[in-house]
């Protein structure tokens, strides 16, 4: 069992509506197998941001609770999405100077020129999140994806840098800790969700994510199989059904189900005589609402947030033939399942859209619920915490081999020289930490440090 263990990692996608934690592992067939998910709804969090301790530390342990019982496995750590209106991307070129060209450029070169980064002055309580390199110059040689192994003594690179509102941050590590549960690693939810629904092929073409959340919308842009653009759009499903609420005066739960059952981005689709009644509140009379006035409601706002993350997408650039998105779009998470937004959205922007499903990773016998836009999240941040752990994996075993390798050489030494009395034993050289594990490992500490 604790073999088995080990290859299990848990997603815990903290949103708005919902806060919903997933047991995974890999199959023989390097599918993902989802053995237990845990939902519950999300008090404490209003547009991805915690704006109450206690209540999202309850809707977090009652969702880990549900997991647990589902999959038969305690849960100790989990993989923690990272979202909300606080978060920020921007472009930066920077540049190292090596002292020797004349040795080759390795990991410890990128580091120190990600690290550099880092250094960034941002505003008044951000911090850097994530630093992602994206295309290298050495020596004024242009377009080099990888250059470790190559000779060079300047080393440039363009970088995307995502930042966060500190305080944001540590109240999510702070409700997950209270929680009784480690952090063993932290994505950007727009990150983890491409993971779940974009193939590689799209990501090289280029491609717009539209991750539309309970509150927020998130946007990821790809092109050449590298992170392009990141935004987050304070909008999301919550704001259509407060329209609903509004417009309709009708209460909250029944604004959220007539959005589900009947709602449309498309006000053309339903006819003027078709009507649905609500009961009224504690024997009040029915309410009448004609559908062609909930999909007028509907349509204004799905308008005002398509032409948002549009607006994103040309700021971008995607109109110049480099940054051409071939791919178009692909519409995930909850709010993409909304009756046709598609059109809605091709309508918009002129290029070509699809529903992203999570079901290109998943095991065939899945639950048909798992396979839904609105798990993507979860799905990708299982993804995220197994890859990390094989990561983990190889790192140990190299580190190993690298001690029985210099146990080797020792004996041999000890053999060869049996006249010399001093020996130097050199200890086994660590193997390098890629840059998102040490950012994992200060993330840590300044989680610990902020308690």
């Amino acid at each position: 069992m604790e073999k088995e263990f080990n290859e299990i990692a848990v997603g815990l996608d903290i949103g708005t509506t919902k806060i919903v934690a997933m047991v995974g592992r890999y199959n023989d067939y390097g599918k993902l197998e989802v053995m237990g998910v845990g939902k519950s709804k999300s008090l404490g969090v209003h547009r991805g941001v915690v704006n109450n301790i206690t209540q999202t530390i309850q809707s977090i342990q009652q969702a880990i609770m549900e997991a647990e019982s589902v999959s038969g496995i305690k849960i100790q750590d989990v993989t923690v999405g990272i979202a909300g209106q606080h978060i920020r991307s921007l472009q930066h070129s920077d540049y190292i100077t090596r002292s020797d060209a004349d040795e080759v450029i390795d990991d410890s070169d990128i580091e120190k020129l990600c690290n550099q980064v880092h250094k960034l002055v941002m505003l008044p309580g951000e911090e850097i999140l994530h630093v992602l390199p994206q295309e290298y110059k050495v020596d004024g040689q242009a377009e080099i994806k990888e250059p470790v192994g190559m000779y060079g003594g300047r080393l440039e690179a363009n970088f995307h840098v995502v930042v966060g509102q500190v305080t944001s941050i540590r109240n999510i590590g702070r409700c997950v800790k209270s929680a009784g549960l480690e952090l063993s690693d932290v994505t950007l939810e727009p990150l983890a969700s491409a993971n779940a629904v974009l193939s590689q092929e799209e990501k090289e073409a280029g491609v717009a994510l539209i991750d539309i959340g309970g509150g927020t919308t998130d946007l990821a842009i790809f092109k050449d199989g590298i992170i392009r653009h990141t935004a987050v759009i304070p909008f999301g499903g919550n704001v259509i059904t407060e329209d609903i609420k509004e417009g309709c005066s009708i209460i909250e739960k029944q604004a959220e189900l007539l959005k589900i059952k009947f709602g449309s981005a498309w006000p053309g689709e339903n006819r003027d005589n078709e009507i649905v009644s609500i009961p009224g509140l504690r024997g009040r009379e029915p309410k009448e609402i004609t559908l062609k006035n909930l999909s007028k409601i509907i349509h204004a706002r799905v308008v005002e947030i398509v032409e948002q993350v549009f607006l994103e997408i040309k700021n971008y650039g995607h109109e110049s033939p480099k940054k051409k998105l071939i791919a178009g779009i692909v519409l995930t998470g909850g709010g993409s399942q909304l009756n046709h937004l598609k059109q809605l959205v091709e309508y918009i922007t002129g290029m070509d859209t699809r529903v992203g499903y999570p079901n290109e990773h998943l095991a065939g016998d899945s639950d048909p619920e798992t396979t839904s836009p609105m798990y993507a999240t979860a799905v990708g941040l299982v993804m995220d915490g197994l890859s990390h752990l094989k990561k983990k994996k190889n790192i140990a075993s190299k580190k190993e081999q690298e001690v029985q390798q210099e146990e080797v050489e020792q004996t041999q030494a000890s053999d060869e020289s049996t006249v010399e009395e001093d020996h130097t034993i050199s200890t086994p050289s660590m193997p390098r930490k890629n840059i998102l594990e040490k950012w994992t490992e200060k993330f840590k500490e300044f989680l610990d440090n902020a308690e």
